[in-house]
């Protein structure tokens, strides 16, 4: 997939779903296109998303559930102001907005990675009273030295993850671990909306073409459609369908069962959770389940700042020349939307091309999911990048929140992306800023 020609786009990346706006609530706006009876869904899905889940039984039956065993109380306590996590500010913080994925050897029976036996496949560190959380997490950082060519020094920060308080055991010496922070959900609509046979088309396994890149697609089990798809969503593009990965993270994140995921995330061991009440029924209902999907679709991605400044400009050919559009690809045409027309036929501007890449041994997790390695991750996409200081405070970036900055981020590259960063590391520093200034316009 080499890198396509140099084409500058517009203020508008996410088409005619794109709304104009800067500031805190810059992800949180519905759809600029969207039609005013899925308007109503949409504030509805906000309201769920916002919701704190209380434990069964409560007054409220339709928002109780929670538990036994979770991370966050809310779609929100991640994803805040529907914004991106970040990793604990020092050593001993608990984990806020981020969690620890967990697999042992082997596959489940849906393909994917094999849960641990005693604590499934996240850590959840938070439970209701009389049930025990499985532990905490405890992240510590080394400071990696580095320069760029023109000898101005800089410095990467390395993670490493320890755990205490572990409430059945420990994890065990063949334990696999990925630690992830929550990610912004704008525009995941429009990625549900991109073609299969795009992505298909870009796909380079073998790297037919010899430019050092090979993207592949990721074949995960649907739980939505009950059928093997093409991955697009999550770190490593394991989950195929909105639907699927909202209840999905309801049931790990907050302990919520559904018809897509009906059981209790309480491993066989975990006495005291299996016995928990847990009211009637499944806890997220199939309604409420489709509100929140539709409100995650129709999210809009926000304009693009200074798009026709001098520097901006520049550094968006400097992101072309030394080869970041190889995996960022900057444009799309959407086809059909399945249930929203508004996110049909609609030219976006995303900057990934939602498949795995091995980026080096610097940034693996080693824990496989589906047909993904322990090296390889999705490309993420870079739209709103430039945003997420003005949303969450904080410029952490990559699946783990280990980059400090976006230049951090670049600088973390490797693998298939080894020889762009290089690139980036030779340019000088008007060159460097000029595409920074480019990457924050996103």
């Amino acid at each position: 997939m080499s890198p396509q020609a140099f084409v500058p786009v517009g203020d508008s990346p996410g088409g005619d779903t794109t709304q104009h706006t800067r500031g805190r609530n810059s992800f949180s706006l519905p759809a600029a296109n969207i039609n005013r009876h899925d308007l109503r869904v949409f504030f509805f899905g906000n309201k769920l998303f916002n919701t704190n889940w209380v434990i069964a039984p409560a007054s409220v039956k339709k928002l109780d559930g929670l538990g036994p065993i979770f991370n966050r109380v809310s779609c929100s306590g991640c994803h805040l102001r529907d914004g991106r996590g970040q990793p604990p500010e020092k050593y001993g913080d608990e984990l806020l907005s981020m969690l620890i994925r967990l697999s042992v050897p082997g596959r489940n029976e849906d393909g994917g990675p094999k849960p641990h036996p005693a604590y499934g496949d996240q850590l959840n560190d938070r439970a209701i009273p009389d049930v025990p959380a499985e532990g905490k997490v405890l992240i510590e950082t080394t400071e990696i030295p580095g320069q760029f060519e023109d000898g101005t020094p800089y410095s990467l920060a390395a993670p490493s993850y320890h755990f205490s308080d572990l409430a059945f055991g420990p994890l065990g010496s063949d334990v696999m671990i990925s630690p992830r922070v929550a990610p912004a959900v704008i525009g995941l609509g429009l990625l549900e909306a991109i073609r299969n046979e795009d992505l298909k088309a870009l796909a380079d396994p073998d790297d037919a073409d010899a430019d050092g890149i090979s993207g592949r697609i990721n074949h995960v089990w649907d739980q939505a459609k009950k059928s093997v798809e093409i991955g697009r969503f999550g770190w490593k593009s394991n989950v195929a369908s909105l639907m699927h990965q909202d209840a999905a993270a309801a049931n790990g994140d907050m302990g919520l069962t559904s018809t897509l995921f009906p059981v209790e995330n309480c491993p066989s061991v975990q006495t005291a959770c299996r016995a928990a009440p847990t009211g009637t029924g499944v806890q997220l209902s199939d309604k409420f389940l489709k509100k929140l999907t539709l409100y995650a679709q129709t999210l809009a991605v926000p304009a693009r700042r200074h798009a026709d400044e001098a520097d901006v400009l520049a550094g968006e050919k400097l992101f072309s020349a030394i080869g970041c559009g190889g995996c960022h690809i900057p444009t799309f045409v959407t086809g059909k939307h399945p249930d929203l027309d508004i996110l049909s036929n609609q030219t976006i501007h995303p900057f990934t091309d939602l498949l795995l890449h091995d980026m080096g041994d610097g940034l693996a997790d080693g824990r496989p999911d589906f047909e993904a390695t322990g090296t390889e991750w999705r490309t993420a996409p870079l739209w709103g990048i430039g945003l997420v200081e003005s949303v969450n405070n904080h410029t952490r970036f990559l699946h783990d929140g280990r980059a400090r900055s976006i230049e951090e981020a670049v600088l973390w590259h490797g693998g298939e992306a080894k020889a762009a960063k290089e690139k980036y590391r030779a340019l000088d520093k008007p060159e460097r800023q000029q595409l920074l200034a480019f990457l924050n316009s996103l």
